[in-house]
């Protein structure tokens, strides 16, 4: 060994960089399977909850959306 404590050699520090890159890649695939949901897209809210029609009539009193686009997100809300 001669004091280097390079036991391996060169083949070693490769074995261990790509031994980093695929932990990191797992790593990076875990993270995105649990923060995505079913089919990568996300669903808007369905159902019957005050708060979202609330939340539209805002909006539409504020003049972010059009009167067509009130009335399709609400059916959308609604269905």
């Amino acid at each position: 060994m001669w004091g280097f404590g390079c036991g391996m050699g060169w083949g070693g520090g490769i074995v261990m960089i790509l031994g980093g890159i695929i932990l990191l890649a797992l790593g990076i695939w875990l993270i995105v399977s649990l923060t995505r949901n079913q089919g990568g897209r996300m669903e808007p809210p369905r159902g019957n909850d005050p708060r979202l029609l609330e939340t539209l009539k805002q909006r539409y009193a504020r003049g972010e959306i059009s009167k067509e686009q009130f009335e399709e997100l609400r059916r959308d809300l609604t269905v």
